[in-house]
């Protein structure tokens, strides 16, 4: 569940999945499917037999280009349509694709981003897509209870994109806007630090209408804003913003 995503972030989500009576059933495929007259069987891997009014079968997305004519200019209908960092299509200086067409960063806020980026190109301005802003370093958001918003690393990607990394992990609601909003709420908050640079790698926060706060972790984490620098950026008390300095006072500063 959620495997983009801290697994901390995925535990609380699962957790309140449970807590409100929905069964989960992770990693295990379904068999065989059958409906009868009063709904829908489902036999998993293992004989496991589930039983419901409907079914919905969700296996992802794929492109919607198919009915757009890219054969007319050379290129393949119903694939991702390959761009450079202004959003020009290869070959075709004229042509620009932008959001889910591309598939660089299939979220509605990368899309109108890009489309900024590919209006400002065609103005004649100088522009083109910020590799820190884009793809796996985008901001997101799972719009479940308790929240998850997240932008940039999580520990284990940033290891694995080989960032000397080290996570620091506070409570959301542990702070003095958290004791009026949210008391007591499941909610974790992390910092990725790249140690090397000391700046933020990644940010994860869940919790109650978290979705507000990333936007402050990505300007830190595009503007690469070092650590000793945010530690001056003074969250206003009594808001849940303070979870801010409790994450650089876990890490140290």
């Amino acid at each position: 569940m959620l495997g983009r995503e801290e697994e901390f972030a995925a535990d609380l989500v699962h957790e309140a999945l449970v807590e409100r009576g929905i069964a989960v059933r992770l990693g295990l495929p379904a068999v065989q499917i059958s409906r009868n007259g009063h709904g829908v069987s489902v036999r998993l891997d293992g004989g496991e037999e589930l039983e419901a009014d409907e079914l919905l079968v969700a296996v992802g997305g794929r492109p919607v280009t198919r009915d757009l004519g890219l054969e007319s200019v050379g290129l393949e209908p119903g694939r991702y349509v390959e761009v450079d960092e202004t959003l020009r299509v290869a070959g075709h200086h004229w042509l620009f694709a932008i959001g889910d067409t591309n598939g660089r960063a299939l979220l509605t806020h990368m899309g109108k981003y890009q489309g900024r980026i590919a209006a400002y190109v065609i103005l004649g301005r100088e522009a083109k897509i910020d590799p820190r802003a884009d793809g796996p370093l985008a901001p997101r958001v799972v719009f479940t209870e308790p929240q998850v918003a997240a932008v940039g690393h999580t520990l284990a990607s940033a290891l694995e994109a080989g960032i000397d990394a080290r996570a620091v992990d506070v409570e959301t609601s542990g702070n003095a806007g958290g004791s009026f909003y949210g008391r007591g709420a499941a909610g974790i908050s992390r910092f990725v630090v790249d140690e090397q640079r000391h700046i933020l790698a990644g940010a994860t926060f869940t919790g109650p209408d978290v979705s507000e706060f990333v936007h402050a972790a990505t300007i830190a984490i595009v503007a690469e804003v070092p650590l000793e620098k945010l530690w001056h950026a003074t969250p206003s008390f009594p808001t849940r913003s303070e979870v801010w300095l409790k994450l650089l006072e876990a890490y140290g500063l």
